[in-house]
């Protein structure tokens, strides 16, 4: 049987670190990590599940959900109400775009930074 490997880390290119950083934070209620700088921001969670955040030069955002930039990860979080978390987020500065294939099932948005992440209910 092959050695389980657990999932520790997702890191996400950005052009701010500690920008996109923020907005999770405040998304997530997770903790910005000790050792976040301009380069590399993170976010842990008390299992040990890290997302980083760094810094890449000539960051281009995906153009979801046309693929001239493709969109390089996704995220999906569950949320006990819909509505209310796409108006927090909102407000946080994500962005909700037209063409939306979940229907009823779940919201795509894009973060700060361009990446597409899912809102699924609970």
């Amino acid at each position: 049987m092959p050695p389980q490997m657990k999932l520790t880390a997702i890191t996400l290119d950005c052009p701010d670190p500690q920008a996109l950083a923020a907005f999770y934070r405040q998304a997530t209620g997770l903790e910005l990590h000790s050792k976040s700088d301009d380069d590399f921001a993170g976010l842990a969670r008390e299992d040990g599940l890290f997302i980083g955040f760094q810094r890449v030069d000539n960051y281009r955002a995906p153009s979801w959900p046309d693929q001239a930039v493709p969109q390089q990860s996704h995220l999906d979080f569950a949320v006990d109400d819909l509505n209310e978390a796409e108006a927090l987020l909102l407000e946080l500065g994500a962005s909700k775009p037209e063409y939306q294939p979940g229907g009823d099932r779940w919201r795509v948005f894009t973060d700060p930074a361009g990446h597409p992440f899912c809102l699924t209910g609970s």
